[in-house]
């Protein structure tokens, strides 16, 4: 296996050092990409004496002319000869970086000429590895299917004490040199996401909160265990991942249409979209004024698109998403049943920290062959992880029933 190693700058870089040594001792190529600031705390000759290679520095750091036209392109042969990438540590400035598309370095621009697995071990202060920008860039990460090997807990170079340190160099290889789990190569698989918005006039419109992360989820693991994924998705502000086909629709309408378009194509569909129970029996063509008296609206209620897919499965896996705030096992169970679901997947709304617009999950799964499992509080794409493996199990068990 070729394996590119990025270094950044931050006080962990030595380690990275132990990590391209435990992947030449397992037999594998390593090409060392290291950036300027990593440069300030080890030095190339360390990484080259070790690989055997020479060290990547510089995007431009030739002499001659011909010399730096053939550094220019040289970030893509190493993408196209790469089969992983793992960043080593990766500093909250690298993922940043990666998140946001921004190319400045060879590290970067390698980034997002490579097509292959993405490994990524962040190590940085407690607080920057909590900031709300460094957490939506995680997210951003996440999505498009890369592995996150997160950092441990202990005492810091700065002398603060929480996570931050640079996972153990064994974990890191494991994860780099583990085969992705490919059980999905022979689905597609039809996943809805996000709220929908039902217009009252041109200007306001009728919604939820939900904001797409569990369904997002769903799609990036989905496509890293082969699937193709078809993503129905209402107004959010996610990005796609990689590899996933997105369909974008705003009202429960257009996403019932989408839905039943592209169901003949389906094997498993994946009913989490938030959509809206009614919308406006009329919707004005201009923007309703404000008075000074109460305003009624008449509303009706949208299309049942999980209970007209029930009707329309065939042999497809229906799963389907339950938001309650009270009785989750019975309210998931009288779904399950009503709509004709092989499964529910129910969470509690309207907590801290799980649920709408967190990025964390907890989930009772409710079976069509009459079993409960509850998956414990984690991250979204872990809970994701979590739904496939089950309902992979699920339709084992109803194949063998038949």
């Amino acid at each position: 296996m070729n394996i590119i190693l990025g270094v950044s700058g931050g006080i962990a870089a030595y380690k990275s050092a132990e990590l391209a040594r435990a992947f030449m001792e397992r037999g594998h190529a390593v090409q060392v990409v290291m950036t300027a600031a990593a440069e300030e705390f080890i030095q190339p000759l360390t990484f080259a004496a070790l690989t055997g290679r020479k060290v990547i520095t510089s995007l431009f750091g030739s002499r001659t002319s011909e010399e730096v036209l053939s550094s220019s392109v040289e970030h893509v042969r190493v993408a196209q000869e790469g089969d992983v990438l793992v960043v080593a540590p990766a500093t909250a400035n690298v993922l940043a970086k990666f998140a946001h598309g921004l190319a400045d370095d060879f590290l970067s621009t390698l980034y997002l000429a490579f097509e292959g697995r993405v490994v990524l071990a962040p190590a940085m202060n407690t607080n920057m590895w909590r900031h709300a920008a460094t957490i939506r860039n995680l997210e951003a990460l996440r999505a498009r299917g890369h592995t996150i090997i997160e950092p441990e807990e202990g005492m810091l170079a700065c002398g603060t004490i929480g996570p931050g340190r640079l996972a153990d160099v064994e974990k890191i290889c494991d994860a780099a040199l583990t085969a992705p789990l490919r059980d999905l190569e022979a689905e597609t698989i039809l996943i809805t996401a996000g709220p929908t918005q039902e217009p009252l006039d041109p200007v306001r419109y009728i919604s939820n909160r939900s904001s797409g992360k569990m369904g997002f989820a769903l799609a990036a693991a989905a496509v890293a265990r082969g699937a193709r994924v078809i993503l129905i998705s209402g107004p959010v502000h996610l990005d796609t991942p990689r590899g996933a086909e997105l369909v974008r629709v705003r009202t429960a309408v257009e996403m019932r249409d989408a839905v039943m378009k592209h169901l003949a194509e389906s094997t498993i569909i994946v009913k989490s979209a938030a959509v809206a129970d009614y919308h406006a029996a009329n919707v004005s063509g201009q923007k309703l004024k404000k008075k000074a008296e109460r305003l009624s609206l008449e509303l009706d209620p949208t299309p049942d698109i999980l209970a007209e897919l029930g009707q329309k499965k065939g042999g497809r896996l229906l799963i389907g998403f339950a938001a309650e705030t009270q009785r989750l096992l019975e309210e998931a169970r009288r779904k399950l049943k009503s709509k004709n679901c092989d499964m529910i997947a129910a969470n509690l709304v309207g907590q801290d920290n799980t649920g709408f617009e967190s990025d964390e999950n907890e989930v009772v799964l409710a079976l069509s062959t009459g079993e409960a499992i509850n998956i414990p509080r984690g991250s979204k794409r872990a809970v994701a992880e979590r739904i496939f493996d089950e309902a992979l199990r699920l339709r084992l068990a109803l194949h063998a029933v038949r």
